[in-house]
């Protein structure tokens, strides 16, 4: 039995379309007739649940399913996975309504990702595959030398699971793969959550060269896939302002921005992470980096920290702050703002006169103005002024569909205060 057909018999089997259907047994869904089908013929990837003919035939499409979507005049768009239980009720697949997904299909999609992430790195580790915007919706792939880690975040990725990871080690060379599947936007999907070695294994953390420092990457039990490859480029960019610097990075998981400027040349730098594994791994890191003399860390909530740095009357000459998505979706964007805000008021009375403050969001639903003007906010409030030097994103590993803003979800805000 094929992957497609399997998915196909996986719950109650869907109608057929009318007899002469040229796509063969493939449901086929239906745009409402006010829906917008322009925004899909120019790219856009999803389609809503409010924009989809919900009759008998569409809600018994199994989650994960392939089918024909039709505008409301009955042309066909594309092919594009259904899962009636998610609020993307449809996401673009292939523009060809025909198209075969197959492992043969995964490895054209695969192939065609490793050409860019091989022009832009020497060594294998990167993002392999960023979601949409690599033609693989909800799937996430992080590359750690041998080892690959796949978050199947989407219901058609976890039901054609197997195709895809045989395409992916014969891709890339790859023996260990591991699959990933935490995290809210599995929730989102009604998928369970667990995490499984799917072939090969591992023996521990896995050194990741990165910036010309070694980070230890807990790629069975860490955070998201065990590392953070986005944020490699404002890593360095922080690196370059932080020869001879006191650093404090805050919120720093497995040694993030700190390694990297001891790597360039910081005098010193403090670790802050509310959890004692994480920094587990930093220290490692450190160690492995022959920079252990020069790194200390500090366990604790990130805004009781700030505050307790403060009141000892502690100055460093870069300060950065990282943190987890305060605003993951609109309804939190207010209150992520206010963190965002808070964070900026906090840290900037712990920067030295002439030094610098980095503040970092990977929420989506908190676009760039509104980010900017939280932490320039934030930074008033903490009393202070500064010039606004440098806004990074996420690094070419992590390509944006421009049609999708939440694929550009990094913001790095690099502040230098009076």
């Amino acid at each position: 039995m094929s992957p497609l057909s399997s998915i196909a018999g996986d719950g109650p089997a869907p109608e057929h379309p009318a007899p002469g259907n040229p796509f063969g047994d493939r449901p086929v869904v239906r745009l409402k007739p006010k829906a917008e089908a322009r925004a899909i013929r120019h790219g856009f990837p999803w389609v809503y649940a409010d924009e989809l003919v919900m009759d008998r035939r569409t809600g018994n499409i199994p989650p994960g399913a392939l089918a024909v979507l039709e505008d409301g005049e009955r042309r066909a768009l594309g092919l594009v996975t259904v899962n009636v239980k998610s609020k993307i009720v449809a996401r673009m697949l292939d523009r060809d309504p025909g198209a075969v997904v197959d492992e043969a299909w995964f490895a054209a999609r695969l192939s065609r990702a490793l050409e860019l992430r091989a022009r832009l790195h020497e060594a294998p580790f990167y993002r392999l595959v960023h979601a949409e915007a690599d033609g693989l919706p909800g799937v996430v792939i992080d590359r750690f030398g041998d080892v690959a880690v796949v978050q199947p975040n989407a219901a058609w990725a976890e039901a054609l699971l197997e195709p895809l990871v045989a395409a992916l080690r014969a891709v890339t060379g790859v023996s260990t793969v591991i699959k990933n599947g935490t995290g809210r936007s599995r929730g989102l999907e009604g998928l369970a959550e667990e995490t499984v070695v799917l072939c090969g294994g591992v023996a521990g953390p896995v050194a990741v060269p990165m910036n010309g420092a070694t980070y230890m990457a807990d790629v069975t039990g860490g955070q998201k896939t065990g590392l953070f490859y986005d944020q490699r480029p404002n890593h360095a960019f922080a690196a370059r302002l932080a020869k001879g610097a006191r650093v404090l990075d805050v919120f720093t998981h497995v040694g993030g921005f700190a390694l990297a400027a001891l790597a360039g040349g910081a005098e010193s730098a403090l670790a802050v992470d509310a959890s004692a594994p994480a920094l587990a791994l930093a220290e490692a890191g450190a160690r492995a980096s022959g920079v252990a003399d020069r790194f200390a860390v500090r366990q604790g909530d990130a805004f009781a920290v700030l505050e307790a740095l403060a009141a000892e009357g502690e100055r460093f000459d870069q300060v950065i702050c990282d943190p987890p998505a305060f605003a993951p979706a609109k309804p939190a964007l207010e209150a992520g703002l206010r963190a965002y805000e808070r964070i900026a008021r906090l840290a900037a009375p712990v920067v030295a006169p002439g030094g610098y403050l980095v503040l970092c969001s990977c929420s989506h639903a908190a676009d760039l103005a509104a980010f900017r003007n939280a932490s320039a906010r934030g930074i008033g409030r903490g009393g202070r002024r500064g010039q606004l030097l440098h806004t990074g994103f996420a690094g070419a590993d992590h390509p944006m569909l421009p049609q999708l803003a939440e694929s550009g979800y990094l913001k790095s805000l690099f502040f230098r205060l009076d």
